[in-house]
């Protein structure tokens, strides 16, 4: 949604984690890849190799609080594609959020802001 902001070093190494993130549980399920593909397409990546970056080394890119405000929240809809948070993918998600200095209400605002917009994706239209 909002990764086109990113710049090119944050982009490859926002797709890095997402990748990341979205195998750490083991696997990546069937509605994390298209979220994964979707990113690669946002941002002009689609040919991207992905080196296998550490998630120290990829959350040291991102300095100022816009990208970081986005790496969260695109991170959190990862997460929270498949409806299921393993405990894993917890423990990266605090990581991230003390990693970026985020106290608990504005990680909790991201995270009930995500949920709500996956929420209404979700919801059926009337005619």
């Amino acid at each position: 949604m909002f990764l086109t902001e990113l710049q090119k070093e944050e982009k490859e190494a926002f797709l890095e984690l997402a990748l990341l993130m979205a195998k750490v549980d083991g696997n990546i399920s069937v509605y994390e890849h298209p979220v994964i593909v979707k990113y690669q397409k946002e941002m002009d990546l689609g040919d991207y190799s992905f080196k296998g970056m550490a998630i120290d080394e990829i959350l040291k890119v991102f300095k100022n609080e816009r990208s970081k405000n986005i790496v969260l929240t695109e991170i959190l809809q990862l997460v929270y594609s498949d409806g299921i948070v393993h405990e894993k993918e917890k423990e990266s998600i605090r990581l991230i959020k003390d990693h970026f200095g985020f106290d608990s209400t504005k990680y909790n605002n991201f995270k009930d802001w995500v949920l709500g917009i996956k929420e209404l994706a979700n919801y059926p239209e009337h005619d």
